[in-house]
């Protein structure tokens, strides 16, 4: 005869795993933050540019997923430079983004 399953024991698991990765990933956010010198903002600064980030059109998106692509890659430098420098407001067509990293990385 089979064992009947606990769920209430399977659901308390599930919970447990979810509360670690929810903590885990805000720790890399953390990280993240300290990483790309982010953490020179104030708190408002921040949190405005992040609701920036989170409504911004396709194009600007994909300039910042490219600079930080290249973040990750090792080219940190030059990608923490262009976020500092975006961190004041980028035009609207994203082009401020993408193009101190580029000016640091041509020099």
């Amino acid at each position: 005869m089979r064992k009947p399953r606990d769920f209430d024991a399977e659901l308390r698991a599930l919970t447990d795993k979810a509360k670690t990765l929810k903590t885990k990933k805000q720790g890399q956010l953390g990280e993240l933050v300290l990483a790309t010198g982010a953490d020179g903002l104030s708190i408002e600064q921040l949190a405005g540019a992040m609701l920036d980030a989170a409504h911004a059109d396709a194009a600007r998106k994909e300039a910042w997923r490219k600079s930080g692509a290249a973040f990750f890659r090792g080219d940190g430098a030059h990608a923490r430079k262009g976020a500092r420098g975006n961190a004041g407001g980028a035009s609207s067509d994203g082009s401020s983004t993408q193009s101190p990293a580029v000016e640091a990385g041509a020099a």
